[in-house]
């Protein structure tokens, strides 16, 4: 049976009509026929390129999504958009490109199918902020919609251990410091990444990937299956038959994503130990969705939800492992069982969360995944802090943390990289407190990730005896006593643009602060005084981004 066109949105106002001849011609063109043109059209996103190994194979998956989809009776037409590879963009200018990356996705994927009228979509995404970028343009635009995840890397294999890139990027602080020499990093460097696929710890896009199956918006188990196993292809092309049978049904991302959609996509990020980019991701989505959602809302969750699976970079597996054992499915069904997830909620599949999940064997042996009485954590790992120094917020991931407080000496910095040239030459010291300003939303722009400082720090034998704040972003292979998203941030006028070196900072995970030990009248005089630096961009898309971005305790959304 043909899937028919959705209401709206609709490929019957493109191909229909004496007026839509040439149209027709067009598409007839590219080789399709008049009952091609009957049918209902599925636009297949994917962000393939050779940019990075995490979307390299993305074309092949768009070919098995297309083949689904025809197979359920829609006519599929496949078109591309960018993605930014995080970790070859990372430690230099490049990075400031990721996080408006994420914009720029989704304004692409929403013209090109308001622009051709699409009346689905399947999105297949790889690398960090594809994924979110791809499901904020699904929940803007509200066309039946399926998100594809790229999968996951394998882990590499060097002398009985398994590596991931973030072990590249700790292997050089660790060369700098003297701890290993200049060829134990080759053999690191040449061993790590052994083909396709994302990063392969429970990093921002298996987070991410895993999120999406918690938000509905993915097929059960489509996060786990890694780039280049076969059953990837599978779930791209039943994923394509899935949003077929949306269309047919009339099934919508806002039907989906739901504030009980978002609390369970908030309890998996805190199950898993996920990336707190997550938290500035479903921000993002839930903005394009219309469903309010703030940090208060992370806490509320994060303080019920157990901290389940044991993985990288605070635990020890990767997610290839996390997969063999039963993937998000599993961990789903542990935390349905102890009560902790919405099971009405609907999903792509056209069924609930609870139906979706009624075959997962819950008692199987994994140890990857505790059961939810017996976690690693009693509290979730994505924390939201809030003090003097950060009065709207800021975020830390405290899967794998040993130090509930830490107090210090400020040493600041306007930027990241002479803090990054300061890590290098050993010029961090156990009891600092690093601070890196001027890189958030607005005053980088684009809210850097700092992994190749924090992975330096960490190489050195620092990442418990030292802490990190920061207005910009965190890798999700990041670990250690880092906080980032500081809001306001300091190109704003926060707290962040007054700290001075030596001041004291003084962090409590515990508690849930994070402060600067300097009293609030000279803080407001140290402001009074204060200018705002110039821009690092007044022109092309980074200054058009800074005009118009929020603050990261809104996600970092841009708007008019």
């Amino acid at each position: 049976m043909a899937a028919t066109a959705s209401p709206g949105i609709s490929s019957r106002n493109v191909v229909e009509g004496a007026a839509r001849a040439p149209h027709r011609a067009m598409y007839k063109a590219m080789g399709l026929g008049d009952e091609d043109l009957a049918r209902g059209f599925v636009g297949v996103c994917h962000t393939g390129n050779e940019a990075t190994p995490c979307n390299i194979h993305l074309p092949r998956l768009a070919a098995a999504a297309k083949e689904g989809a025809a197979a359920g009776g829609a006519t599929p037409r496949e078109f591309s958009t960018i993605a930014v590879s995080d970790g070859i963009a990372m430690g230099h200018e490049g990075m400031k490109a990721s996080l408006v990356s994420r914009e720029v996705i989704a304004d692409s994927i929403e013209l090109m199918v308001r622009a051709h009228q699409y009346d689905a979509l399947v999105g297949i995404a790889g690398c960090d902020k594809s994924l979110p970028g791809t499901m904020m343009a699904m929940a803007r635009l509200d066309v039946p919609s399926v998100f594809v995840y790229g999968g996951t890397i394998m882990p590499g294999q060097l002398d009985g251990r398994e590596l991931t890139v973030v072990d590249v990027y700790e292997a050089v602080g660790a060369c700098e410091a003297g701890r290993i020499g200049a060829d134990e990093l080759k053999r690191i460097e040449d061993s790590a990444c052994p083909g396709a696929g994302s990063c392969g710890g429970m990093f921002t896009a298996n987070t991410m990937a895993s999120v999406a199956e918690a938000l509905g918006l993915a097929l059960p188990g489509s996060s786990g299956p890694p780039a280049e196993d076969g059953r990837r292809d599978e779930v791209a092309r039943r994923s394509g038959e899935a949003c077929a049978r949306m269309l047919e049904a009339g099934i919508r991302p806002r039907q989906l994503l739901t504030p009980g959609a978002f609390e369970n996509a908030i309890t998996v990020l805190n199950a898993v130990g996920g990336s707190t980019n997550g938290i500035l991701h479903l921000l993002a989505i839930a903005h394009e969705a219309g469903v309010p959602l703030g940090y208060d809302d992370f806490e509320r969750i994060r303080k019920r939800t157990p901290h389940i699976a044991d993985m990288m970079p605070g635990g020890a597996h990767p997610m290839s492992t996390l997969d063999a054992a039963g993937g998000i499915p599993l961990v789903m069904r542990r935390l349905l069982d102890a009560g902790l997830l919405d099971g009405e909620c609907l999903t792509v599949t056209g069924r609930t969360v609870a139906e979706n999940l009624e075959g997962v064997d819950a008692g199987a042996s994994a140890p990857v995944v505790r059961e939810a009485a017996d976690p690693i954590r009693a509290e979730g790992t994505a924390r939201i802090l809030r003090g003097s120094l950060a009065p709207d917020g800021a975020v830390i991931k405290t899967a794998g943390l040993a130090v509930p407080r830490f107090r210090g000496p400020a040493r600041v910095f306007d930027r990241e990289e002479p803090a990054f040239e300061e890590a290098s030459r050993g010029g961090i010291r156990e009891g600092d407190v690093v601070v890196i300003r001027y890189e958030g939303p607005k005053g980088g722009p684009g809210m850097r990730e700092m992994l190749a400082t924090t992975a330096a720090l960490v190489g050195q034998g620092l990442g418990s005896r030292v802490a990190m704040v920061t207005d910009g972003r965190f890798s999700g292979g990041t670990r250690g006593l880092m906080i980032g998203h500081v809001a306001p941030e300091a190109f704003a006028g926060g707290p962040l643009a007054a700290v001075r070196d030596g001041d004291t900072v003084s962090i409590d995970i515990e508690a849930g602060t994070i402060d600067l030990e300097v009293p609030a009248a000279e803080v407001a005089e140290r402001l009074a005084g204060w200018k705002r630096p110039a821009p690092n961009y007044t022109a092309g898309a980074l200054a058009k981004y800074a005009a118009l971005v929020g603050s990261a305790a809104g996600g970092a959304v841009t708007g008019p």
